[in-house]
């Protein structure tokens, strides 16, 4: 009997060794999918600021050197850049001239606003309803005038309140994060949670881009600063920029759904951003900054300048030519446009701190594409740039433009102090190094974190600017805390939301939360299985759009043109192409298959893609330019479409080619610009709708088509 039962708990403990054994190795596997997951949509996120930084960088440029693109009129770039502020704008008039018709239903504000007003405006949006123009434009007005009268710092003390909530929305502008923050706050609190004299607040900056309601989430955070002037507090992030918000949405959003005052309104915005703090302090131990500090961070200085002149992190200061290698020859021949891009990283990494333009120890702006060298050369003319003699051939963002000495540095400290502040990211090494894979700001180490806490009698930095999927971490032996608000950012259940409450014993605590009742009733292996899917998805349409390249540098390891290279080569290609820094072996079976030898089929990485719509006429060597470059082509689109009618002349779109082939150097003759507009002008009116270009140089996927057309057939037999 003994016997028996000895061998029945054997068994069973062996049983059990096996299931922790398997369960183990089950979770690994998940972890490592987790993990893998999370890296495709950091690589590409950071990938697309990058090119922002880039494209920039070349309207920078353009402007300092140019003062017209065409010859034959005002600098389109320059309304961007150095946009002029109506000066009816700053009238208190200007928004009594709007008249509010009756048919409005919306809320109607009241200033100086009351609790009534915020209530009203909270739940007009959680209604989806609009706020009228001329509130919007009234609201605007009154944070500009509010925040003139702020410091860059703000100093806040927990003498006069139980707790302050620090949290961010951090480039999604998502109206539930921002609501449920507030609630949340509310149900651990046991209190009322939305902004007051019991429950102050710090935003930490990015309140407006990639989300559908920023101009809700900022209206109501700008109504609950005016409201409680003293209790909620908001920082400036990088996205408070009125050039990232041509690329990432707001800009967009605003023109949108403020047809006939959206130019008005976006102007008034670029304004108040540029006035927003750039660093809050609490108790004089704990800073809070968007994105964090460098090696040249110094808090007295950041307190005396104007940072109203940075109306853009983005907008390069004017720099001298001794900041510039002349006369030295390169070090090695300048690559076709779309390799040079690709070697961007690399050629960062390389290239002295001298003769990067916007290069330091601190970083600031590390475009990969600033040049290396320059050399004097005489320019033809040409009908776009007049005829010059004593000019500069500059091999600079991808281009060789023509360009007259430019002016000296101005403020080039206070820029470069700023950019820090919003876009730089803590590592794990010591020292202060550019932040080559965002592109923009530095990384800093535990050294540089420990030497400005020490310098300002400061105990801990409280930063944002970086997704995390608990919704908040810590670094640099707990000097360092990451808190990123926004729930789901990346696909749902991705990552969680948070904020920190903080006491006057100054210790941290924190609250986490997501958004989703969806999420909420998937397993861990369906939420994983969920975000991996979509982070292959992005990252398979990344490989469609650089095609030419990944096949041009597999086929150097195929030499006899077989289709096939080794795991090796395939990773090693695909690395050097693109730059994402992800495990690309371990990502091999869901990009491509094996052949019967066991090498890489690689031209099956590009099955699942396809155009959104063929367009025949269209060469190949164009077709994969637009694909790759369409996002920057929308940009330059939307600075020349002044009214965001979403049609342009023909004329028009020969223009936005001009400027797009300068700032990639692609050299494409008019004959096919002039095949691909009249491909494009489906009615034959001489204007192009370039919602319709768009969706033609849009990648799409191959099953997603097919279930289309199977849910359009089914439809039409009902």
């Amino acid at each position: 009997m003994k016997c028996n039962c000895w061998c029945f708990l054997a068994a069973a403990m062996k049983a059990a060794v096996l299931i922790q054994r398997w369960y183990r190795r089950y979770m690994a596997r998940l972890e490592m999918r987790r993990r893998y997951t999370w890296n495709i949509f950091q690589s590409i996120e950071y990938a697309g600021e990058q090119d922002q930084l880039q494209l920039s960088s070349f309207f920078s440029f353009m402007l300092d050197n140019f003062t017209q693109l065409n010859g034959n009129g005002p600098d389109l770039i320059s309304q961007l850049l150095d946009p002029v502020v109506d000066p009816w704008l700053d009238r208190e008039t200007c928004y009594k001239l709007i008249p509010v018709p009756e048919s409005y239903t919306g809320p109607r504000l009241s200033f100086p606003l009351s609790v009534s007003d915020t209530d009203a405006l909270l739940g007009a949006f959680k209604e989806q309803q609009t706020l009228h123009a001329r509130y919007v434009l009234q609201l605007l007005y009154e944070t500009k005038r509010l925040l003139k009268q702020m410091p860059n710092i703000i100093h806040l003390s927990t003498s006069y309140t139980n707790e302050i909530t620090i949290c961010d929305l951090n480039k999604h502008a998502l109206l539930s994060d921002l609501i449920i923050t507030l609630s949340i706050s509310r149900l651990a609190a046991l209190q009322n949670g939305l902004p007051s004299a019991e429950t102050p607040y710090v935003f930490n900056g990015d309140f407006v881009d990639r989300g559908k309601k920023s101009i809700e989430v900022v209206s109501l955070l700008f109504a609950y600063l005016l409201l409680y002037p003293d209790y909620m507090h908001l920082n400036r992030g990088n996205h408070e920029d009125h050039i990232m918000n041509l690329r990432y949405g707001f800009t967009k959003e605003v023109m949108q759904k403020y047809k006939t005052h959206g130019r008005e309104i976006l102007q008034l915005f670029q304004d108040v951003f540029s006035l927003l703090p750039i660093a809050t302090v609490i108790d004089g131990k704990i800073l809070i900054v968007h994105g964090g500090i460098s090696d040249q961070t110094d808090l007295d200085f950041l307190s005396s300048i104007d940072r109203h002149k940075v109306k853009s992190a983005m907008r390069f200061p004017r720099r001298s030519l001794e900041h510039l290698d002349i006369g030295h020859s390169c070090k090695r021949k300048r690559r076709q446009c779309g390799h040079s891009r690709q070697d961007s990283a690399a050629s960062t990494s390389s290239s002295s701190s001298s003769s990067s333009s916007l290069s330091s120890s601190s970083s600031s702006f590390c475009s990969p594409r600033t040049p290396s060298c320059l050399s004097p050369r005489p320019c033809p003319s040409s009908p776009s740039m007049p005829y010059t003699i004593n000019v500069l051939q500059v091999p600079y963002l991808d281009s060789l433009s023509s360009v007259p000495p430019p002016a000296p540095p101005q403020h080039d400290r206070e820029w470069k102090q700023v950019v820090d502040i919003l876009w730089s990211d803590p590592k794990t090494q010591e020292g202060c190094s550019p932040n080559t894979f965002r592109g923009g700001g530095c990384y800093f180490g535990p050294d540089v974190t420990r030497r400005l806490l020490l310098q300002h009698g400061l105990q801990l930095l409280i930063r944002s600017h970086e997704c995390k999927q608990e919704g908040y971490e810590l670094c640099h032996g707990g000097q360092v805390i990451t808190i990123f608000s926004a729930s789901n950012y990346y696909e749902e259940g991705s990552n969680r939301g948070a904020y920190i409450k903080v006491g006057r014993e100054l210790v941290p605590r924190f609250y986490q939360y997501q958004v989703s009742r969806t999420t909420r009733k998937l397993t861990l292996t369906q939420r994983v299985r969920a975000a991996e899917g979509t982070a292959l998805k992005a990252l398979k349409e990344k490989l469609f759009t650089h095609r030419s390249e990944l096949l041009s540098g597999l086929q150097q390891y195929d030499q006899n043109n077989t289709g096939c290279v080794s795991l090796s080569e395939w990773a090693q290609a695909f690395e050097s192409v693109l730059r994402l820094d992800l495990p690309w072996r371990t990502l091999r079976p869901h990009l491509a298959r094996l052949a019967p030898d066991g090498s890489v089929d690689y031209q099956s990485c590009f099955e699942d893609m396809e155009p959104g719509i063929p367009l025949p006429q269209v060469t190949q060597k164009l077709a994969d330019t637009l694909f790759r470059y369409r996002t920057d082509i929308e940009i330059i689109f939307n600075i020349i479409d002044k009214d965001h009618s979403g049609l342009i002349s023909i004329e028009e779109f020969r223009h936005t080619w001009r400027l797009f082939s300068a700032h990639l150097g692609v050299d494409i003759d008019d004959r096919a610009i002039d095949d691909l507009a009249r491909s494009i002008d489906f009615n034959k009116d001489g204007s192009i709708d370039f919602t319709e270009f768009l969706e033609a140089f849009r990648v799409v996927h191959k099953l997603n088509n097919k279930e289309q057309q199977l849910n359009g057939k089914t439809a039409g037999g009902k």
